[in-house]
């Protein structure tokens, strides 16, 4: 098995931006190591005759169908706008695309 070191906390720390004290660094590596050593443990288990599964649990669709129903009218969907020209939604310009 692998052990994990305080370097290796230090240079994962280091790439993910994070400043660590000693004390951390110590927890940590100690921490990642018992990690480790329960997926090892795992290891060890019989999985004969056991089949892959992308998840633990059955997974169901929660959607509901898709179903085309009436819009609202344009004056209703616009009445609360803050900026309309009677048909359209007017918002701020964000992007100049250099065409005017």
């Amino acid at each position: 098995m692998a052990n994990i070191t305080e370097k290796d906390v230090e240079y994962v720390a280091g790439l993910a931006q994070l400043a660590l004290d000693d004390a951390e660094k110590t927890r940590l590596a100690g921490e990642l190591n018992k990690i480790l050593g329960y997926m090892e443990s795992l290891n060890e288990l019989d999985t004969e005759g056991v089949e892959p599964m992308m998840h633990a649990m059955p997974l169901t669709n929660v959607f509901r169908e898709d179903v085309v129903e009436e819009s609202l009218p344009r004056e209703e969907a616009l009445r609360n706008a803050p900026s309309h020209d009677g048909a359209y939604f007017l918002v701020p310009k964000i992007l100049d695309t250099g065409d005017e």
